[in-house]
């Protein structure tokens, strides 16, 4: 066994299966460390099932990487459970550290002091909440379980918010219609509507007597990032082609889904019964620039027995990794260089977040293409798919050149990582055959 390099990388969906495949190229040892037994990430968990196509293209493109030679999957195996950090950074000795773990942790509301409490009683964050709709019609599914409730409220505006309106809205509809004796599944009311699906069986919406679900926006619709621009200083002329493209994906989401809207507001105060969240006090808001004020008088309340917060997610704590307040404190942003005497890098969503308006604009733009091509036709999901991993091997260039800069292990040390591969192995019950694990462990 010769010298060689290797490269740990942490999670293995978009950006990590990139960049392993990247690392694999170059005759370099990649071990990937995923802590789930399925390496897809957000494609599995986060994208709403409804988007079965792009979820199978993404599948078999994350599969084609992970299954390469000189790729060790090391699945069930998370970091600050399983393995150490410092037993990665020091005691492997691995070549570099590339984090891709993705960002799973749901921003908390800030503008309700208290209101955590209530989680699991009639508040629900959206990372959880998307799972149990993609997951619990499998065989088996013991995760977290959600009642969908008429009158429920989203707080958010981002382009996550609208997934989750859609989903409970494709509840409460697809739920009320099996009562009438229409039986639809959730996916297929999703590609066809809402309201072309109460038309087509002669049913007007009143007559199911449904509030539906209400997204409250603390800005106004047009404000809202469904749809970025390239240029950090759009002229006025980009600016309101910019707003009159969010507001025809936002009204279309409205008329196809039945959804209600509330921009301008912002939620200040809780109910509760018997130690649940009954309801919120919600404020109007005035802009002033880009800064957003409470109008005084101006508290109205909503009762309602589901909130989902909708507001961002974040990466997750690693014991042993530097935090900057709820973001990983990342020395560049640019580079994504957390700890260079280390050689640890980061990758994908890990770097977004406040600070990093570079890559926020780049992952708004890639999910923005994916939001177009359902709700408005406006491209192809096969395109956008290729310039996601197109983008995410673009950024794991640099980190793996830099990786490979660095001396290669000797062999005493490459059959040490190895050995603690094989170990990891053992433990999950993997055999270190890629495809084989997966056919096992394919979703459902």
């Amino acid at each position: 066994m010769a010298a060689q390099h290797v490269v740990g990388i942490i999670g293995g969906a978009v950006a990590g299966s990139e960049a392993a495949a990247l690392v694999a190229e170059r005759g370099a040892l990649a071990v990937v460390i995923e802590q789930n037994h399925r390496p897809y990430g957000k494609i599995e968990d986060g994208l709403p099932r409804w988007h079965s196509a792009l979820r199978d293209k993404e599948y078999g493109r994350i599969d084609e990487n992970l299954g390469r030679d000189n790729v060790l999957f090391v699945p069930g195996t998370a970091v600050g459970r399983d393995v150490g950090w410092d037993e990665l950074t020091a005691e492997l000795g691995l070549n570099a550290i590339i984090l891709a773990n993705g960002a799973w942790r749901d921003r908390h509301i800030t503008s309700v002091e208290g209101i955590d409490r209530f989680e699991g009683k009639g508040l629900v964050y959206q990372n959880q909440f998307v799972y149990w709709f993609n997951h619990y019609h499998e065989a088996g599914y013991d995760g977290p379980r959600f009642e969908v409730s008429d009158g429920a409220v989203v707080i958010g505006g981002g382009l996550a918010s609208i997934d989750v309106v859609k989903i409970i809205n494709l509840e409460l509809y697809a739920r009320a219609l099996r009562e009438r004796g229409v039986e639809i599944d959730v996916v297929e009311l999703e590609h066809k509507g809402i309201a072309e699906t109460l038309e087509e069986n002669g049913i007007a919406q009143g007559d199911l007597g449904l509030k539906g679900v209400t997204l409250f926006y603390r800005r106004r619709a047009e404000d809202m990032p469904l749809a970025t621009t390239d240029d950090p200083k759009p002229t006025p002329e980009q600016r309101a082609k910019l707003e009159k493209v969010r507001l025809k994906i936002l009204d279309k989401v409205l008329r196809k889904y039945l959804v209600n809207f509330e921009g301008q507001t912002v939620a200040t105060g809780y109910h509760e019964e018997n130690g649940r969240l009954v309801g919120l006090e919600f404020h109007r808001t005035a802009l002033e620039g880009r800064d957003v004020t409470i109008v005084p008088g101006s508290a109205f309340t909503v009762h309602t027995d589901l909130v989902v917060s909708s507001i961002g997610s974040i990466p997750e704590p690693i014991p042993g990794v530097a935090m900057r307040g709820e973001l990983y404190g990342f020395a560049s942003w640019d580079t994504g260089e957390l700890d260079r005497s280390r050689g640890v890098f980061g990758l994908g969503n890990v770097l977004t977040g406040k600070g990093n308006i570079k890559d926020s604009r780049k992952n708004a733009r890639d999910i923005t293409g994916r939001i177009l091509d359902h709700e408005l036709g406006l491209s192809g999901a096969g395109a956008t798919s290729e310039a996601v991993h197109a983008e995410a091997r673009g950024e794991a260039e640099a980190v793996v050149a830099e990786a490979l800069a660095r001396p290669a292990l000797d062999e005493a040390a490459v059959e040490r990582v190895r050995a603690w591969v094989r170990r990891r192995w053992e433990a999950v019950g993997y055999g270190g055959d890629y495809a084989a694990w997966m056919d096992r462990h394919r979703p459902g």
